[in-house]
């Protein structure tokens, strides 16, 4: 089949700050995007739903979404936002505000760090890989989870960033988390980051301690990772991944925590950039949509 003979697909990555919707190919091919701020969840879904129906009835829809959210199909509040920090969300159903502008067309969600993660499995840095993980690091902390070349959900889905890990040494700060204060996100997501420092962490240069204190907490993270899944790849995204020396330092800091346990190496193969950047959510989003529109 040509590329003119697929039917276009939707893909929605629904972030804690903004969102991207996207026209493409159920390969990952993005023909359109359109980024905005991700506000009400009227108002945010409005603004999809009308860019989307601007380009017609796609063949399937894709959608990523921050969490905590119901990924399980046979749930009876599937699609629902559960018990999401952002104002306004807790309750909503983002698979019924789809389902109810384009009825009958195909709909596969999962969590933006999953579909992420598949993503960079299909197309970048973790291609053909089996076991992987993806940890967005912004408005919150998330991982997506490969094991065994299937997306972990469990019960609800990997909540990684509600990890209490080892605090670094002389560190007091009480961190940002609504729910557990000095969890993994409470100490070194994006707020938590302005919370401590006094700057956001794009304001911050790479020479401030600021990043060692980071690499800190996300290499403990990764450590119990790799204890618990064990993956080839740990992909570090995400808004505060972009610091040029973040994903070494973290590394570094993963070799000394592990101490000879996981392997002799660097852990520099181990750590990586997503290789799709911006555009891993999205992407994954389109192939998502694939994988149950009629293309």
């Amino acid at each position: 089949m040509t590329e003119s003979q697929v039917k276009p697909v939707a893909g929605i990555e629904l972030g804690g700050t903004k969102t991207v919707v996207a026209w493409g190919l159920p390969d990952g091919t993005i023909y359109e995007e359109h980024r905005f701020p991700t506000t009400q969840p009227d108002e945010t879904f409005t603004t999809a739903i009308e860019w989307l129906r601007e380009r017609g009835v796609p063949a399937g829809i894709g959608l990523a979404a921050f969490g905590p959210v119901r990924v399980n199909p046979m749930a009876s509040d599937f699609g629902s936002m559960l018990a999401t920090p952002k104002e306004g969300w807790r309750g909503f159903s983002i698979t019924g505000a789809l389902e109810k502008a384009f009825p009958g067309v195909p709909l596969v969600l999962d969590t933006d760090v999953n579909v992420a993660l598949w993503g960079e499995t299909v197309l970048g840095a973790a291609k053909g890989a089996t076991d992987a993980a993806y940890i967005t690091i912004g408005t919150g902390i998330g991982a997506g989870i490969l094991s065994g070349g299937r997306l972990v959900h469990g019960t609800l889905h990997p909540e990684f960033g509600h990890l209490k890990v080892v605090r670094a040494p002389g560190d007091a700060f009480e961190g940002v988390c609504p729910f557990h204060g000095d969890c993994l996100e409470g100490l070194a997501s994006g707020p938590a980051i302005a919370a401590r420092w006094g700057k956001a962490a794009v304001d911050l240069p790479p020479d401030h301690p600021a990043w060692d204190m980071e690499a800190w907490y996300l290499a403990h993270g990764i450590l119990a990772l790799l204890a618990i899944v064990s993956p080839s790849k740990v992909i570090v995204g995400g808004g505060v991944s972009q610091c040029p020396v973040l994903h070494a330092t973290i590394a570094a800091t993963l070799k000394e925590a592990a101490a000879g346990y996981f392997g002799e190496g660097d852990f520099s193969d181990l750590v990586v950039p997503p290789q799709l950047g911006q555009e891993a959510g999205i992407r994954g989003a389109l192939l998502l949509a694939g994988s149950r529109g009629d293309s």
